[in-house]
């Protein structure tokens, strides 16, 4: 049987990606710039793990396959 936590963890973050996902169109649609803004601060992104699973360009890759993404829901 799955662990609750991660069933749990896991849904919470389906439904945070689908709701940043529609105000990134919504918002980018409204006022152009914002993905370009988005974008261009991906490099002050990292990942806040302190141990040997930090992968701070990992972090970075999602942050920009999912700006990508809302490109092309544009």
């Amino acid at each position: 049987m799955p662990n609750d936590n991660a069933v749990m963890a896991r849904r919470r973050e389906m439904a945070t990606e689908h709701l940043l996902f529609k105000t990134m169109e919504y918002v980018e649609q409204r006022h152009p710039g914002l993905l370009d803004m988005l974008e261009q601060s991906l490099d002050h992104l990292g990942d806040p793990a302190e141990d040997e699973t930090k992968d701070d360009k990992a972090v970075q890759e999602i942050a920009r396959r999912m700006i990508e993404g809302a490109r092309r829901e544009i």
